[in-house]
């Protein structure tokens, strides 16, 4: 056993693994270990400069040398001669790694099993594949992590895969009811268990260890200190907290005006219009089809006259028949495949992605997108497939310029979406662009994620709820949905009539309100013959305000006005995510964490300190329980209406509106 002073830290050198703890922001330290000579030197999420008071550290080694410390701030982790960690807040101990092994003052209970905290399992010929454990604490709550397809708030009990899919978005950054923040600090594939026997990291390969942890009181102080050394939201644009219309798909540039057109025939205020994919000759050719937009500056410049910006749909594959595969291939800037055909994607053709990870490939990508797109007035980008898609999600099998697929793949949406951010800030432009998926830090490089092609289901509704908190919690305060969902089969039915209506009245109290959706039956007659180009693939039914009958668009018109009176306090909320890290969709216990009930509470939460939503989340539902927290509460569709909280009660839920309360 070996301790020393490296730096700020503390550097343990025992039986081949260098351990090294510093202190790493407010509260806050980073844990790297390796059994490799030294580390990597990767910061990956925690790129943000360190003030020079989250530096600081005192540092403790015994006189006989087997035991150490080190403090910051609140924060003080521990290390004994077997080299397991103890961490403590205000010198109260809230974490311990899982060991059952040889040392009896550490558990003497099953020590003849021969668990250690870490452990590494060499791959042949690689590198490590990594477990890291912790003891459970009883009672414990868990949130955060980012966006996955399920209905629990809660993540104890959960296991979550930490890769990227569609709909599926890891951010390992987890929120403890017992005052804590903790980042897993690697980009690769593996998973995350929240047991309740013990809590396990997974990285499948990996040379060293890394994780960020941090201490503070409330939930609002562990989320702002994971955004200062992740980074923070920039200030969202002007103009695009109203409307977003979009559809699969507008397939011609008369298409677009037509809908623009009407809108403002309607007197309703268009923020945006979004151009969906397939407009484009080729996937990879990343420029319009000149046959169906034949000048879209032109189309851009009467949008803009509406007050309308404009997105357009990106997507990272190429065709090998496109105009720029052989350039991409021949010059190494392609993800390449390990054994078998050289695809990664096989959706309308025979497609490779690009490797955003290489800088070269960036600058090709934005280059080529600056001059076909946002030189001709193309505000925002949607970076859809960004995870990217694959079409079979075997992780092991790709390689980028920067590592295995293993290692490094969740880093490709933040990559993606750096590559348009720092295109867009070099034009002298404010950025805000729509992407499908992310990893820690991405909100910093103007990303809004949406949570993927979900089913146009209440089940999935449901799912969204705690999708979007649990995003929020994980550091990501610009998020959305596809109102209505994704996928429908049948545009006329009243029960999905019904959905979108309670789609749409959530989506209200989001951070961006946006029609999006799959509209089925897919019975409206190609535009042309070919194979190829704007004009061949399928498009969905209509999807705007008005395309569900008068009683819908009644209803969602009313709602959209209620939108455009909350622009100031939107406002606010924007710029309190900018400076914070605050998210706008927050748990009941992030503003509300000495009351027991609200870290219960699942299905139904704050839009800001507020304004407490309960969604309706299930067919035919005219009524439901909400939970007022102590104080006063205003009924937002009942303004006489004024209820003393610290109760629950039942709440009227009409199709014309969901509960919200505003509190006093």
């Amino acid at each position: 056993m070996q301790f020393r002073k490296e730096g700020n830290g503390l550097l343990m050198n025992y039986q081949g693994e260098r351990l090294l703890i510093e202190p790493w922001g407010k509260n806050a330290m980073r844990v790297r270990a390796t059994r490799y000579q030294d580390f990597t030197g990767n910061n990956w999420a925690l790129e943000e400069e360190v003030s020079e008071s989250g530096k600081q550290a005192q540092i403790v080694i015994s006189e006989t040398g087997d035991t150490a410390q080190i403090t910051n701030g609140r924060l003080k982790i521990t290390v004994n001669q077997s080299g397991v960690l103890r961490f403590f807040k205000d010198d109260k101990q809230f974490l311990q790694e899982y060991h059952r092994n040889y040392d009896p003052t550490v558990s003497k209970e099953s020590i003849c099993l021969k668990f250690v905290g870490r452990q590494y399992q060499p791959i042949v010929g690689g590198h490590y594949a990594l477990t890291v454990k912790f003891e459970s604490n009883d009672g414990e709550q868990f949130f955060g992590m980012g966006q996955y397809q399920q209905s629990y708030l809660d993540l104890k009990g959960c296991t979550l895969e930490l890769a990227q899919r569609n709909s599926q978005a890891s951010i390992p950054f987890a929120v403890s009811s017992l005052g804590y923040g903790f980042l897993w600090n690697h980009p690769g594939v593996g998973t995350a268990t929240f047991g309740k026997n013990y809590t396990e990291w997974k990285a499948d390969t990996t040379r060293e260890m890394d994780y960020w942890i941090t201490v503070d009181d409330q939930p609002a102080n562990i989320v702002k200190n994971y955004t200062e050394v992740v980074g923070r939201a920039p200030m969202l644009p002007e103009g695009l907290l109203g409307l977003w219309q979009c559809k699969l798909r507008y397939r011609t540039q008369e298409e677009v005006l037509s809908v623009a057109r009407e809108y403002q025939r309607l007197g309703i205020k268009l923020d945006v219009i979004i151009i969906d994919f397939f407009h484009w000759t080729r996937q990879g050719d990343w420029h319009f089809d000149p046959v169906y937009w034949p000048d879209p500056k032109a189309m851009c410049e009467e949008l803009h006259g509406m007050g309308t910006k404009v997105v357009v749909s990106v997507w990272p594959n190429v065709d090998r028949k496109s105009e720029n595969f052989q350039e991409l291939f021949d010059r190494g800037l392609l993800i390449r495949t390990e054994q078998g055909s050289m695809q990664t994607y096989d959706f309308q053709g025979d497609c490779i992605s690009i490797d955003v990870t290489n800088p070269e490939a960036q600058k090709f990508l934005w280059e080529t997108c600056k001059k076909n797109y946002a030189d001709l007035g193309i505000d925002m980008f949607w970076l859809d497939n960004c995870e990217p898609d694959f079409g079979v999600y075997d992780y092991r099998n790709y390689r980028y310029s920067i590592g295995t697929g293993l290692e490094v793949s969740n880093l490709y949406p933040k990559m993606m979406t750096k590559t348009f951010f720092e295109g867009q800030k070099a034009m002298g432009k404010e950025v805000c662009n729509l992407v499908r998926c992310g990893w820690a830090g991405s909100q910093k490089y103007g990303a809004l994620l949406w949570s993927g092609d979900v089913n146009s289901t209440f089940e999935s509704l449901r799912d969204q709820v705690a999708a979007g908190l649990n995003m929020g919690l994980a550091g990501i305060p610009w998020w959305n949905t596809d109102i209505g969902g994704f996928m429908t089969e049948d545009v006329d039915d009243p029960a999905f009539h019904e959905l979108l209506v309670r789609w749409f009245e959530y989506g209200i109290y989001t951070p961006i309100l946006r029609m999006h959706g799959d509209r089925g039956p897919h019975n409206i007659e190609p535009l042309s013959d070919l194979e190829w180009g704007g004009g061949y693939l399928y498009t969905g039914q209509s999807n705007e305000l008005w395309s569900y009958g008068e009683e819908v668009f009644a209803v969602l018109k009313k709602h959209l006005e209620r939108r455009w009176e909350m622009k100031p306090y939107l406002e606010a909320l924007m710029k309190e995510a900018s400076e914070t890290g605050a998210p706008l969709l927050r748990t009941m216990f992030y503003e509300f964490p000495e009351d027991s009930v609200c870290w219960k509470l699942e299905d139904q939460y704050m839009f800001g300190d507020k304004y407490l939503v309960a969604p309706v989340l299930e067919l035919g539902m005219r009524e439901r329980q909400v939970y007022l927290p102590e104080g006063e509460w205003r009924d937002v569709n009942d303004a006489a209406n004024v209820i003393q909280g610290g109760k629950w009660i039942t709440a009227a839920a009409p199709l014309e509106y969901i509960p919200v309360f505003e509190r006093m």
